[in-house]
């Protein structure tokens, strides 16, 4: 077995799987707050937003960070992986339209896949509480940069 450094080796051993609901975390690049300006966050949520953003899957629940992303997705057909590699392109496409040079992402991303027994809205209710956590509101609703399907 090879071993590979950084986030490749978090993938190696690992699959998706069909109708599966994740929670999965992608990280801006070397953590810098490219969400923070009003415009480029409202950017980024509209292609999150959109349903072909995310192809046959479903995102439940997400909230984007000033450095950082949380979604509470389930799968279609296809693999997590390309999912959201699928997401990081379409925003990493629409801040190069703007003129961004430097990366958008950091690669890869990290998912915990949820047991039959987790809750989903409880997952979704942490998703959507992270700015609460972070110090940056103190209820969701004060947050303008997230979604639910449950709403």
């Amino acid at each position: 077995m090879t071993i590979k450094p950084g986030n490749a080796a978090l993938r190696l051993g690992r699959h998706s799987e069909p109708g599966r609901i994740y929670i999965v975390t992608c990280v801006a690049w070397n953590r810098a707050p490219v969400f923070r300006r009003y415009l480029d966050a409202r950017m980024a949520c509209r292609i999150i937003h959109e349903q072909k953003t995310w192809g046959d899957a479903r995102c439940l629940a997400w909230v984007l960070m000033p450095d950082h992303f949380h979604a509470v997705v389930q799968l279609g057909n296809d693999d997590l992986s390309k999912v959201m590699n699928r997401m990081k392109a379409r925003v990493r496409k629409a801040f190069r339209a703007q003129g961004r040079k430097a990366p958008l992402w950091q690669r890869g991303f990290h998912d915990h896949a949820l047991r039959a027994d987790e809750d989903v809205r409880a997952a979704a209710r942490y998703v959507v509480a992270n700015p609460i956590r972070a110090g940056l509101v103190d209820r969701a609703g004060q947050y303008p940069y997230w979604n639910a399907a449950w709403l």
